[in-house]
């Protein structure tokens, strides 16, 4: 795995992680800028900048055998589309400047799924069907986006059909694109065989995914069938996380006994926030508690951050360590459980708020100051962790 742009991603991240920071802090004080457009850097810079390329890196190192040189260009393309959203996304949200770089990003991404498609080599069918998969999700999600023009034109910013452009394209890259990806490449270092049981995962992944999309159409445009679409969808997820633990249980001690325990422990806490991510999830066939989401910001940040902070990044990481791109040493230690720590933390106080939110039981005492202070740890463990990437020695 090339160092050099691993060493990229993460700035992204640290990017990410600090206007993250900067979004918290100005709860307490005023930071001069649009909290709005703020948001849509922190976004975009963590979705793009620094799970996609992670992604990127990792597909190209485990599945693309004949290293062309057109993926390493086009991954300098891509950060270029990253640094564009970087430098306009805080000053003018969405506007020209802004558009052009995301449309850039979304045509790099066109590329890179035909090129992956086209050169990727894999022993097993279940990495690559889980690939292909990734990369289908990943394309099919910008229907969304391509659809916010017209929604705009036609109907407006208010309207359900720009509201659901939005989520369609949220909805397909989170559990579709980065989550079947991360399990490409974890089900490759896996070993997982293709077997009766990976086939039932496998369609049933897929089904509920597309069923639960349900929910965010429901917030948008009330119809009787979409609570009960994405009910089937909710226990399909319950019976996927089943199937996910026969997958892996008996691979574990046997693949996984050569690891470093950090990495495994990386893994067993990217798989504990699956299990945590899909019974959230289960909770929205219940309307009250699928209304409340919708209703407290708290409930939505708190889930985002647990399938992006948590599985998505959790798996990332454990990549990045398995590759020995980092030193053993007390600085990765204390960055990355720093890091874990401040994730841990802050959702408690997400999920607390917004259960306080929810039954009107007021603001937790000094919630902004902690939430801030908690959220220091974030940048401050991945500061740490690229500092001990870049000083370690190439092996």
């Amino acid at each position: 795995m090339p160092k050099k742009l691993v060493v990229i991603c993460l700035f992204n991240f640290l990017i990410a992680a600090l206007l993250g920071l900067a979004l918290r802090y100005s709860f307490l004080n005023s930071i001069g800028l649009n909290y709005r457009f703020l948001t849509h850097a922190h976004s975009h810079v963590a979705m793009l900048g620094w799970v996609y390329l992670m992604l990127y890196v990792c597909i190209v190192h485990y599945f693309i055998p004949e290293k062309k040189p057109v993926y390493n260009k086009l991954f300098w393309v891509t950060q270029f589309a990253v640094l564009g959203m970087v430098l306009s996304f805080p000053f003018q949200g969405y506007a020209v400047v802004s558009i052009s770089f995301s449309t850039l990003h979304i045509f790099c991404s066109y590329y890179f799924a035909y090129l992956v498609w086209k050169h990727h080599k894999t022993e097993s069918p279940v990495t690559s069907r889980l690939l292909k998969t990734a990369l289908v999700f990943m394309v099919t999600s910008t229907i969304g986006v391509w659809c916010l023009g017209p929604a705009v034109s036609m109907l407006g910013q208010a309207s359900a059909f720009y509201q659901i452009a939005i989520q369609f394209f949220l909805h397909f890259q989170f559990n579709g694109w980065f989550l079947i990806a991360v399990l490409a490449v974890f089900f490759h270092l896996f070993k997982i065989g293709n077997s009766k049981l990976f086939s039932a995962f496998y369609w049933v992944l897929i089904v509920s995914t597309v069923l639960t999309f349900a929910l965010p159409i429901q917030w948008f445009a009330p119809h009787m069938v979409f609570p009960l679409i994405n009910g089937v969808g909710v226990v399909l997820q319950l019976v996927l996380l089943v199937l996910f633990v026969k997958l892996i249980k008996f691979k574990e001690n046997k693949v996984a006994s050569g690891d470093n325990l950090v990495v495994i422990n990386l893994y067993r806490f990217a798989v504990l926030c699956f299990v945590l991510k899909t019974i959230c999830q289960a909770s929205s066939i219940f309307s009250e508690f699928a209304n409340a989401v919708y209703g407290h910001r708290n409930f939505i940040i708190g889930f985002i951050h647990l399938l992006m902070l948590g599985v998505v990044s959790g798996f990332l990481f454990a990549f990045i360590l398995k590759n020995n791109l980092l030193s053993y040493s007390k600085t990765a230690y204390l960055g990355i459980y720093s890091f874990l720590g401040g994730f841990v933390l802050t959702e408690l106080m997400l999920l607390i708020q917004g259960y306080k939110f929810f039954t009107g039981s007021g603001l937790l005492p000094n919630y902004y100051q902690l939430l801030f202070y908690f959220s220091i740890l974030l940048p401050f463990g991945i500061t740490l962790i690229l500092f001990n990437l870049i000083r370690k020695k190439q092996d």
